[in-house]
Parts: structure tokens; sequence; C-alpha cells
């Protein structure tokens, strides 16, 4: 993943620059495992100043603050190629449940039933409610339960299916 990230990243990280002069990479604390927090690494895919005025929240569809580029790589998955390091460094594993920002846990742990356990495996690159559309602004009890399905029924062969569905299931991937 990394080698052929490598190769896809560069022409990217020129076209945001471009369209928005700043760091190219972004960085954001996550919860995985046992809701150790760790750094996330993605290719930056909105404004410099993103969330200066209204804190931590979901990317909606047709937001403001995307680049142009950005909704592409955010539909393809772009984005979130420099998550292969974070793979590599063990904060995050290939499939399991998204990794999610500290202060919206802190929301949603008590809102929904069986939030935290989630937080019983490493959290994924892609995963079962991802490959579902259960992503960003969407239906947070669903992303649980499908969170839940995958811990439930984890196998290497689901884990594969997951894997390969990731690159023809971009619902919801604002």
């Amino acid at each position: 993943g990394l080698c052929i990230s490598a190769l896809i990243i560069p022409p990217f990280a020129l076209l945001v620059y471009l369209e928005s002069p700043g760091p190219i990479f972004y960085k954001q604390r996550r919860t995985s495992r046992g809701g150790r927090t760790f750094e996330i690494y993605k290719v930056r895919s909105m404004r410099v100043d993103a969330e200066s005025s209204s804190g931590a929240v979901w990317c909606r569809k047709d937001d403001p603050r995307r680049l142009k580029i950005g909704a592409f790589m955010r539909k393809y998955n772009v984005d979130e190629l420099p998550q292969f390091w974070n793979v590599l460094n063990g904060d995050m594993s290939l499939v399991g449940p998204r990794p999610e920002r500290p202060e919206l846990i802190l929301r949603f742990k008590d809102e929904i039933p069986n939030y935290n356990a989630r937080h019983e495996v490493r959290a994924g690159l892609t995963g079962w409610a991802q490959i579902h559309g259960l992503r960003g602004d969407t239906d947070l009890g669903k992303r649980v339960e499908a969170d839940l399905y995958y811990l439930e029924n984890w196998s290497v062969l689901v884990d594969l299916y997951c894997i390969a569905a990731t690159f023809f299931r971009v619902t919801n991937a604002h």
C-alpha cells in the first residue's frame, strides 16, 4: 500500500498545493483500540482553516470547506492513502471500525448503545461500515451496528471482502 501510494500521492499533493497553498498533509487526533489516541495522516482535502469557526464536524455532501480536488480525493479515498503509514506504525489495521475523533466520541459513547465496543479492536483503513456507505454524516446507530456485525463475524474472508469492496463502493465519501 505504501509503495503504490508513493506513486499516487505526489500528483494530488501538487494539485492540493496549487489550489490552496499551505500544508499538503493533514494530521488529526483519532481513537483506536482501547481508547488510545493517535495522529492519523491524510492528504489535505479542505481549506486550511476548515474548522476554525465550527470546531469538529463531519464533512457533508457538497461541503463548501472542501477543495475542488478534495471532492475527488475524498470520493475515491485518495486523501486516506497516507494512512498506510498509520497501519505500518501499528496505530491502525487495514480493516476495522473507522477511527473517530476523541471530541466526537465524548458525545457518542453515551448516546449510542454499545458504541465503545468498537474500540475493542484497532481502527481500520476500511471496514464493514465503510463499504456499506456508513461513513461521514450518516446514521451513527447504523454505523455502530455495522461495526458490531464486523466484530462478531470477523474472518480473513470478511477482511478480504472489505478490502476488495473498498475499490468499488464509494457511497457517502464526501
